[in-house]
């Protein structure tokens, strides 16, 4: 029987324990120690069964609990403690004070709606008279936000991600505000069948039983082809920053359209262009609802891309601007961070689905639907990979790619890593046609993890007391503090995170068998499993095919010889989820559930189900080696074991992603990879044979060499060497800063310049685009003139170039000097651009310009000339991807 209205009943706190409910509300008990011991006290046994979840802790402990506590004065002096904390965590100066700001400095409180409130009624402390920093407001769209496991709203490593940015931010003081979907169902809970299949189901979450608040009187409108969506918003509050959740399960939407925002990456591709329609059309209308003036607008993947589409609109239709000058204007403050790297791993959507779901927006602007599907397609499909196309009807109409609407709506893009910038480059190549593929303007700001959420307290006690009390912010010299740790007490965390987590997977594991309907008694078998003493290696993420969890299982004889050892054995944990729609992905899932259902070596191995934020951070405290095993360079980053790291874990993985980048030859170890391998079962045995290698002749070794008594000290140097050489790198901290100085500021600087004066220089720019375009033709370096073939070192070598700019003028054209040392093929290794200077005055579209190549070393040096768009407001010289080169030099190929 289904009841006609359904509601929630609230706790009433006693007038002592107020404070309480403050605290459950503010999602950075999800950070705090000091919090999460304040709840655990409050009733240790419903702490653990409601899942450390603070609101349900609240709702289920008893009343004379309560009552006890009203009446215990220690409590009530702790309890005043931590509320004391928070409030100064929230209205204290932080890093980002210290740069100044734009903002108008006067403390601000919750619910105004310019969104620089803390979110608990308290002001913000006043920034610094100077004002240094041109940024405002970032606000930060994800469909994803992994913050805790009591707010079930990520899938995985985006969400994550995106969860540790906006706490970075809070512990930074950066101005930003988040902007998702609350999921009604969530992503998914797994189970396994018997046989070891994933099985997915989808509880109903109830967001008043939640730590985020109904935006009272804030609801958002648009129109989903010819039909209008209602949605409500939800408000979370993230320490300092605030995030907004739009939800559409509400009675004012017929049924279908209510479960717009049911699950997380579930339902057809429709169902898709739907969400990500809300999520950036009805993000961009929450926030001008509740009063929220952004001055950038970070787009984290493509999923929210359609943010851009209704600025545009609402520069077009309010202020009158044309398409091109509204899309300066709306680039300025726009910037996209890419994930994939892959391309089958970018959404697309069908020509007639755009047109269905867009007819109206371009109705409503006066442009033709050509020009809206322009935006999002690509150039040079004939170069496309064949995987791009898997399933897709040859002959059908160009799709819509959000990725290249993203790149192409940005005035900044990242991809998330160093490596990841090289693929990325080389993957949206021909958005750029002319350009070098080194000098395709994408950048990088490599991921980093939320140190204070993911590190174990004894980890976190060592390095307050070796690198620094905040060691979170510590610079590479506090860092190496570490290495005075002593390594008893170094070894000593590393056993405590490991026994911590051999008691917890036998829990999950016991509990798991119980519900698939063994009887406690059989269930205790695996009470027996793992060994808190053995060598403990992790692996814990998305289960998808490039990550390929299953390679060593392709070598049953030599896995099954680590974990049998008698004197040295090995144990391995895994947990992770694939897609629902991915079989492959739970193939892979099942083969592992059956190798560890052997009786031999189940003590040893074991799969831990329902991975999420709880079951992930007790591996990375845990697990003494962290093994990734992606096919290079599929990975765009891989957080997962920064994380482990953090928590003196060492690496085994393939040099990919953020690995490549920091992998020191000590801090770890590097998998071979065999990309240049066509046959990817010859790879995949030639990969395995580098990780059994390493383990049975290094890791293993060392870890059992135990000379001097029963510490580890070898490994504990290398682990020592790990904490002081990626603690400064890894921390999200770092990674905000990254883009606070490489990209906020800079975004925020190009928005108030082009959106002064009612866009006046955004409209100039639009028009000078159009006509340098127009023009380009007439662009062509004709003669390209030198002194000589040899320099003497410390020397350098003049350059003439005679240079045609057509119908442009001086100003609208840089003409450069690309020079450095070549290598066999005369490819030009490491370029260096210097601007010529003009030597003669236009001459019927035609002058003569100068340069020098400094020859600092010695060698074979090599030069090429080229002519480039050049204007003030540019964020790059080629981002139109016009440049006119010297004859001769091939662009596309010559600096690789």
């Amino acid at each position: 029987m289904r009841a006609l209205r359904s509601f929630t009943v609230r706790p009433r706190l006693p007038d002592e324990l107020a404070a309480l409910e403050e605290l459950a509300m503010n999602l950075r008990w999800s950070w705090d120690p000091a919090t999460r011991d304040l709840f655990r006290w409050v009733d240790p046994d419903v702490w653990d069964i409601t899942v450390h979840d603070p609101v349900r802790l609240l709702a289920e402990v008893r009343r004379e609990r309560l009552d006890q506590l009203a009446a215990d004065p220690g409590f009530l002096r702790y309890l005043g403690e931590v509320h004391d904390e928070l409030h100064r965590y929230l209205g204290g100066p932080r890093w980002f004070h210290t740069r100044g700001a734009a903002a108008d400095p006067t403390p601000d409180t919750a619910g105004n709606g310019n969104g620089n409130g803390n979110g608990n009624g308290e002001p913000v402390a006043a920034v610094p008279a100077v004002v240094r920093s041109p940024l405002r407001r970032v606000a930060y769209f994800s469909p994803e936000f992994g913050i805790a496991e009591a707010l079930p709203q990520y899938s995985g490593g985006l969400g994550v991600l995106a969860g540790d940015h906006l706490k970075a931010a809070s512990d930074l003081g950066v101005p930003l505000t988040g902007i998702g979907l609350f999921y009604r169902h969530g992503y998914f809970r797994q189970a396994l069948n018997p046989d070891g299949w994933q099985q997915e189901a989808y509880p109903d979450l109830d967001p008043y039983a939640m730590a985020i608040h109904p935006c009272d009187g804030v609801q958002v409108e648009l129109d989903l082809a010819g039909r209008p969506l209602v949605a409500r918003v939800w408000r979370a509050d993230v320490g300092r920053t605030e995030l907004y959740l739009l939800d559409t399960d509400i009675d004012d939407n017929p049924d279908d359209l209510r479960e717009v925002t049911n699950r997380l990456y579930g339902g057809d591709t429709e169902h898709r262009l739907r969400q990500e329609l809300l999520l950036g059309v009805g993000g961009v209308r929450a926030l001008d609802a509740l009063g929220i003036t952004a001055d950038v607008f970070h787009t984290n993947e493509g999923h929210a891309g359609f943010l851009g589409l209704e600025r545009i609109r609402q520069l077009m239709v309010g202020d009158g601007l044309n398409l091109a000058e509204a899309i300066e204007a709306v680039r300025a403050g726009n910037l996209f961070t890419t994930h994939t790297p892959v391309p089958a791993g970018i959404d697309r959507f069908p020509r007639e689905l755009m047109e269905r779901y867009f007819t109206g927006w371009c109705d409503e602007v006066g442009v033709p639907f050509d020009d809206l599907m322009a935006i999002g397609q690509e150039p040079g499909v004939h170069n496309r990979p064949p995987e791009a196309d898997a399933g897709r009807d040859p002959d059908a109409p160009e799709p819509f790619n959000m990725a290249v609407m993203g790149f192409r709506l940005a005035g900044r893009s990242n991809a998330v890593s160093g490596l990841h910038g090289d693929v990325s480059r080389a993957l949206f190549a021909a958005l750029w046609p002319d350009v070098p593929l080194e000098e395709v303007p994408i950048g990088s700001v490599t991921n980093g993890v939320h140190a204070p959420t993911w590190v174990s307290s004894e980890m976190s006690d060592l390095l307050a007391r070796h690198v620094l009390p905040e060691w979170q912010d510590a610079t590479e010299d506090e860092w190496a503090r570490v290495r005075d740790s002593g390594d008893d007490e170094v070894w000593r965390v590393l056993e405590q995170g490991r026994e911590r987590m051999v008691g917890f997977v036998r829990g999950r594991l016991r509990d798991a068998a119980i519900a698939r309907g063994m009887s406690p008694s059989d269930a205790s078998v695996y009470d027996q499993v793992l060994d808190p003493n053995v060598l403990t290696v992790g692996f814990a993420r998305r289960f998808a095919t490039y990550k390929r969890a299953n390679l060593l299982l392709s070598q049953p004889d030599r896995l099954r010889a680590l974990l049998l050892s008698t004197d040295r054995p090995v144990q391995f944990v895994f947990a992770g989820k694939a897609h629902p729609a991915d079989d492959q992905g739970k193939e892979m899932i099942r083969q592992i559930v059956a190798f560890a259902s052997q009786p031999d070596v189940r003590h040893r191995f074991v799969f831990v189900d329902d991975y999420d934020i709880a079951v992930a951070r007790m591996l990375y405290q845990g697990a003494d080696v962290w093994l990734n095993t992606p096919r290079r360079p599929q990975e765009a980053c891989g957080t997962s074991g920064m994380k482990a790291a953090l928590n003196g874990a060492l690496n085994c993985s393939i040099l990919d992603g953020w690995w490549d980048e920091w992998f020191d030859g000590e801090n770890g170890w590097a998998i071979t990879s065999a990309e240049r391998l066509d046959d990817l079962q010859r790879r995949d045995e030639v990969e395995a044979n580098s990780v059994f290698e390493l383990l049975e002749h290094q890791i293993v070794p060392l870890f059992y060499d135990r000379w001097g008594g029963h510490v580890a000290r070898r490994w504990v140097a290398k682990v020592k060497h790990n904490l002081a050489t990626l603690g400064p790198r890894v921390s999200a901290s770092r990674m905000v800063r990254d883009y606070v100085e490489q990209l906020y500021e800079p975004n925020a600087a190009t928005t108030a310049r082009l959106g002064a004066d009612h866009a006046a220089r955004a409209k100039d720019l639009a028009a000078w685009k159009v006509h340098v375009l127009d023009n380009w033709h007439g662009v062509h370096v004709d003669e390209v003139l030198t002194d000589t073939d040899v320099v003497d070192l410390g020397g350098e070598r003049s350059v003439a170039a005679h240079v045609s700019i057509g119908s442009l003028s001086a100003d609208d054209v840089e003409v450069q000097l690309v020079h450095g040392p070549v290598g066999q093929t005369d490819e030009i290794e490491a370029p260096v651009v210097t601007p010529m200077t003009p030597a003669s005055a236009i001459d019927d579209g035609h002058a003569r310009y100068t340069g020098a190549v400094p020859c600092e070393r010695a060698g074979r040096y090599g030069f090429t000339v080229r002519v480039v768009p050049s204007h003030p407001d540019l964020t790059t010289p080629l981002e139109l991807g016009k440049v006119a080169w010297a004859q001769g030099s091939p662009s596309r190929a010559r600096h690789r």
